[in-house]
């Protein structure tokens, strides 16, 4: 994982608009997060966190066979992030994928990666979740709804190929889609639907800034992840009761515990970390799963799950023999 140095409190959000710490925990659970400074990029981060991913794995960058980047904040309009990857690691012309499936990103990426392996198309694939958030969000009143909400950072994961000797192994998916809903978390310009895309009433209205429906997207997200986490349970032929650990994506405090509520698991069954890194969408589920390896809370041999719903809208969930 990689954030930026820079932390910005709910006290500082104050500063800036009508809000107070107290409200933001209260309807988010955030206390903090990260944003980042001029000179910043989502493939900074992402090159930071694969370097620090292929050195937990005593690996070197010429390995990596392919790449698929998930991101809704590419640096560029075109091309994505994965070229920009590739290039700053040095490693040929191995194939760079970039999806945009914003929140879901890192699980959809991961099937991705998973189908790529066992096809025996590729045998090393590198799944990025990397975002800039912060230079897009409104941090007036006008935006406080969702300026308090997202962040940055990147995380990433090495999938390999492995004998069945090795015991991990991605047991099931369950990936969804629901585009009737796509207008109420998105982001209107600039798009090419607009002739010319860029317009200067476009940037005073706003319509570049991040809009979301927060009471529609609160109550879809507490329905669909324990109904996709179930799906993936079934499919496994497993039971919740079972999960050593389910990540959820870092939406919402709130959101996390209604789906955890709903699954009856315990307290120490579900990781969250939104408290101290915001939304950083496709970036929360990676940044999470390592920071609780270096917390001890899942070994080899664990059963794993993830999930995530977001902008689209489209969700999933993995469930995974770690």
């Amino acid at each position: 994982r990689a954030v930026p140095e820079r932390v910005v409190t709910n006290d500082d959000l104050s500063k800036l608009m009508d809000t107070t710490d107290e409200w933001i925990r209260q309807r988010t659970g955030i206390q903090q997060r990260h944003w980042a400074v001029e000179g910043d990029s989502a493939t900074g981060f992402s090159l930071l966190a694969t370097q620090r991913a292929l050195a937990k794995a005593g690996m070197e960058a010429s390995e990596i066979d392919a790449i698929v980047y998930a991101t809704s904040t590419s640096d560029h309009f075109a091309p994505g992030n994965g070229v920009y990857l590739q290039k700053a690691l040095g490693i040929g012309t191995v194939p760079a994928l970039d999806i945009r499936t914003q929140c879901s990103g890192f699980v959809y990426g991961l099937s991705i990666a998973d189908a790529y392996i066992k096809s025996g198309m590729y045998q090393t694939v590198l799944v990025v979740g990397s975002e800039l958030q912060s230079t897009g969000m409104d941090v007036t009143d006008r935006g406080r709804n969702t300026s308090v909400i997202f962040a940055d950072g990147a995380g990433v994961a090495i999938v390999q190929a492995c004998d069945e000797a090795a015991g991990s192994e991605i047991l099931a998916w369950d990936l969804h889609s629901e585009g009737e809903h796509a207008g109420l978390l998105w982001v209107d310009t600039p798009g090419s639907i607009y002739h010319p895309r860029n317009q200067a009433e476009h940037i005073a209205e706003g319509k570049g800034f991040l809009d979301m429906d927060g009471k529609e997207v609160f109550r879809h997200a507490t329905t669909r992840m324990p109904e996709s986490i179930n799906a993936v349970l079934e499919k496994g032929g497993k039971r919740a009761e079972e999960l050593a650990l389910l990540i959820p994506h870092q939406a919402n405090l709130r959101i996390s515990e209604m789906v955890q509520k709903r699954l009856g698991l315990r307290d120490d069954q579900v990781y969250n970390n939104i408290q101290r890194y915001g939304n950083t969408t496709s970036a929360t589920i990676p940044i999470a799963l390592d920071e609780a390896l270096e917390q001890g809370l899942l070994k080899r041999g664990d059963l794993l799950a993830i999930t995530a719903f977001g902008s689209g809208f489209l969700w999933g969930s993995a469930l995974i023999r770690y």
